[in-house]
């Protein structure tokens, strides 16, 4: 939570950087959820 005091360009930088670790955060999970879902694919293959 944004404290008061900031100004709107603060306001906005922090803004601006949550919204890329968002993506960030977002971008891991999709890279794990392929990860797992080749590791499946590959295991059912070899049987």
């Amino acid at each position: 939570m944004a404290p008061d005091h900031l100004s709107r360009t603060d306001s906005d930088e922090l803004a601006r950087r949550r919204r890329g670790r968002n993506w960030a955060i977002f971008a891991v999970l999709v890279a794990v959820m392929v990860l797992f879902y080749a590791i499946t694919v590959v295991k059912m293959m070899r049987i």
